[in-house]
């Protein structure tokens, strides 16, 4: 990697790490150089704005997203588990959810509409490989895998991006997955358990 890939990727992390302990909204162009100790015009050499620096911080952990769905891909997990982990693996992690609510926000509708189609080009080939996996080992009986991936992403997105949902929210997504994939009633049951779990675990 060049020098200037390498600063440039510095920048990044301690943008990354600022937006994450400030927020995006609290962090300044001029906080972010005095952290990383250098001059306003190299900081403007890489970004021209901050909208431009979020716009590399986001890309920087959809990279690190597709990482972990390939681990998930790799795992021991069972092929349900896995269309269930790689789907995760495409959510903000803890602390990201500041980053994701700045994208979110009206004034950068056209970012998160790009980053939007980003995550799904990223994601779509991936939970493709897992369900093919699973028409394989006859868990799923469905063509147009591409197609029905993409359904499924979209969904899972309008349904758990809401910050609340209800128990028949879950109910009618996990039916639709089991449908969408042909598969058997009952396949990604362990879903409510998985949400049940997560909730309970936010409020100890």
């Amino acid at each position: 990697m060049k020098k200037g890939e390498i600063r440039k990727q510095e920048l990044i992390s301690i943008a990354y790490s600022m937006f994450i302990r400030k927020g995006y909204e609290n962090t300044s162009i001029d906080e972010i150089i005095a952290e990383a100790g250098i001059a306003k015009g190299t900081y403007y050499y890489y970004f021209p704005s901050k909208e431009a620096t979020l716009e590399a911080v986001i890309d920087m952990m959809i990279m690190a997203e597709v990482e972990a769905a390939k681990g998930a891909i790799q795992s021991q997990l069972s092929v349900p588990e896995k269309i269930v982990a790689v789907i995760a693996s495409f959510r903000p992690g803890n602390g990201e959810e500041g980053i994701a609510e700045a994208v979110e926000a009206d004034e950068n509708i056209v970012l998160h509409d790009r980053l939007n189609k980003r995550i799904i080009e990223e994601a779509v080939p991936l939970l493709s490989e897992v369900v093919r996996e699973g028409i394989k080992s006859r868990i799923f009986k469905c063509g147009q895998i591409e197609e029905r991936v993409r359904m499924i992403l979209i969904l899972s997105s309008a349904v758990f991006d809401e910050t609340h949902f209800s128990e028949n929210d879950v109910i009618a997504f996990i039916d639709a997955v089991e449908k969408i994939l042909g598969a058997k009633p009952g396949t990604m049951e362990f879903v409510r358990k998985l949400i049940t779990e997560g909730d309970n675990d936010e409020n100890r």
